[in-house]
């Protein structure tokens, strides 16, 4: 189990929350995107292998008919080719007159029990479900008399898995306190077989699990193939009678709802394992969404996109989650994503037209740059997919960017190592704007450092950490995401002197008030620390004073607005407006 979460440990949970947000409507989007494309492209564009001149054409069918009464029985063992039929100890579960491909209460048949496991088991043995299915009155084993092989079918399931030993997790306390040290912190961490590190000396511990819940669906097909031109994703499935040449009902063992908390680790103590069987009819539709589910988070996995777990994340909002709110958090997650959108066009916009620093902070820019590049340097030394780690970056490089449009940046190769110096522009030192903007940030930056101190402190004396570098980032990023609004307060300290408000970005800065209040409905729907999710509000403080210095200060015209134009400009001839456009070019040189 994983180590109760503490107070302290909020901020950089509610840091990784934020990033999990910020990707759980894209990674949605895209894996249904991805299956249905995937579903479709199989099912209509599949390449057909060309006709055999010498063969004639022929169609292959379901051996079955539909409703047609089925006999089950359920059989455990080690061996996984089965042929003791005789054996009564094997035969867990025996059904009759199932009717094929019916939905119904009598096609449907559920059993619980408890399974004893042998000692091999226990030792990372194996143990196989083997199902067999025949028409009513006919038997399954092969060497009855009364066997016919057009009349029975089956399949089997291996009911262990095994995965590697969660690795522990190597932070500890810095400080070295004696109760910290002996206590070894673990993390429980399911890693796929191909991701296991090569790298590593030290070898591999594999623990088996138990499958405590097995769904047994027969595949509703009654579709008439060519027989040389069967689909790709439904020909590995199919099992051909040699003498008929047509198929038999596939039997798909479904686990797509078998989350991996689920798994029961075995070992010595373990006594007796629960199982949950059922038996039932699956469309074909149903069928092959899953299989091109599955299928694309196996894709997202290798790329790099999806993380480990994350797929059985995404199942359990489904499973647990009320159906209405889940469709209401998908449009919701939508309308996010394009006014996110929407504000970084318009950041970007009134950045490039930007021809003064008149009424802006620049130092709340370069703040914010340092503040994403805290983020970008905290993910970067968590396992975070590429995706996050990608957009992390690229959102670097634009609030450097910004820092550019915002100030002179030059380089300085008087010294062995070239070094940037960075220069007010005259548009923002030879006003008040500076002398504001400085004297905001000094009770600010006193404020701020107190608040970070006392949060290093406290992680430091309460926390693990990997390193004193792991730390620093985990305190700086709980800090960023906890009281990064205090950044935003300089802006406003400077439109209360200025008593204007004209030289704001409005369009971007409403695109991202729209975003907030749908991150206030998360703030409900999600579970989240309390620390968090009053942490969400505050954006709304911030804008709801811009709001109201918008409504309080009027309009001026005599001051350029975010694209370098003023009011009295636009109501002059068009011989002022040039003139105009020549001084205000020279500003943005400056």
């Amino acid at each position: 189990m994983a180590p109760p979460a503490n107070g302290g440990g909020d901020g950089g949970a509610g840091g990784r929350r934020q990033q999990e947000q910020q990707g759980m409507g894209q990674m949605i989007t895209g894996i249904i995107r991805v299956a249905v494309f995937w579903y479709f492209a199989s099912k209509f564009f599949s390449p057909k292998k060309p006709p055999n001149p010498n063969q004639p054409s022929s169609q292959i069918s379901n051996l079955f008919h539909k409703a047609e009464p089925l006999d089950m029985w359920f059989y455990l063992s080690e061996q996984e080719k089965f042929n003791d039929f005789s054996s009564e100890g094997a035969l867990v579960w025996h059904e009759t007159n199932i009717p094929y491909a019916v939905w119904g209460p009598e096609s449907t048949r559920r059993l619980s029990l408890k399974y004893y496991p042998a000692e091999a088991l226990k030792h990372n043995g194996s143990i196989y479900a083997h199902v067999f299915f025949a028409r009513s009155g006919f038997p399954p084993d092969a060497s009855d008399p009364e066997y016919q092989a057009f009349a029975a079918f089956g399949n089997t399931y291996p009911v262990m898995t095994y995965l590697p030993k969660s690795k522990e997790n190597k932070k500890k306390s810095l400080l070295g306190n004696s109760k910290d040290s002996d206590v070894a912190e673990t993390q429980p961490k399911v890693v796929e077989d191909d991701q296991v590190d090569s790298k590593e000396d030290e070898p591999v511990e594999w623990i088996s699990y138990w499958k405590p819940n097995i769904t047994i669906n027969l595949v509703d097909d009654f579709t008439r193939y060519q027989q040389n031109a069967i689909p790709p994703n439904i020909a590995p499935y199919l099992k051909i009678e040699p003498s008929t040449g047509n198929y038999y009902p596939t039997v798909f063992f479904n686990e797509f709802w078998l989350l991996r908390d689920k798994l029961i680790a075995i070992n010595e103590t373990v006594t007796e394992l629960p199982l949950h069987l059922e038996v039932g009819p699956i469309s074909m539709t149903k069928w092959q969404l899953f299989l091109q589910i599955d299928q694309s988070f196996q894709i997202h996995r290798n790329y790099g996109s999806m993380l480990e777990g994350e797929a059985d994340e995404l199942k359990r909002v489904f499973l647990e989650g009320n159906p209405y709110l889940l469709v209401v958090t998908m449009v919701v997650s939508l309308l996010h994503s394009v006014f996110d959108f929407l504000a970084f066009k318009n950041d970007i916009q009134f950045w490039n037209k930007n021809k003064s620093m008149e009424g802006l902070s620049a130092k709340s820019v370069v703040v914010s740059f340092i503040c994403q590049l805290i983020v970008f340097l905290y993910l970067l030394d968590n396992e975070t997919s590429w995706m996050i780690l990608a957009s992390s970056g690229i959102g670097c490089c634009i609030e450097f960017w910004k820092i550019g449009k915002a100030m002179h940046i030059e380089i300085d190769r008087s010294g062995k190592i070239p070094m940037l110096r960075f220069r007010d522009r005259e548009s923002y030192a030879k006003n008040k704007t500076k002398e504001y903007d400085d004297l905001a940030m000094k009770y600010l930056s006193y404020v701020l450092f107190f608040l970070v101190a006392c949060f290093s402190v406290y992680s430091l004396t309460y926390e693990r950490h990997k390193s004193w570098y792991s730390w620093i980032l985990s305190s700086l990023t709980s800090c960023v995401y906890m009281f990064g609004f205090v950044m935003m307060c300089p802006q406003l300290f400077i439109n209360y002197k200025l008593k204007s408000v004209a030289h704001l970005p409005w369009r971007q800065m409403t695109y991202k008030f729209l975003n907030t209040i749908i991150d206030d409905l998360f703030a409900f729907v999600i579970k989240m620390p309390w620390l968090h999710r009053l942490s969400v509000f505050r954006d709304d403080v911030i804008f709801l004073i811009y709001l109201y210095q918008r409504w309080v200060y009027p309009v001026d015209k005599k001051r350029v607005n975010e694209f370098g134009f003023a009011g009295e400009d636009e109501d002059q001839g068009s011989g002022s407006k040039d003139v105009t456009t020549q001084e205000e070019d020279q500003k943005k040189t400056n």
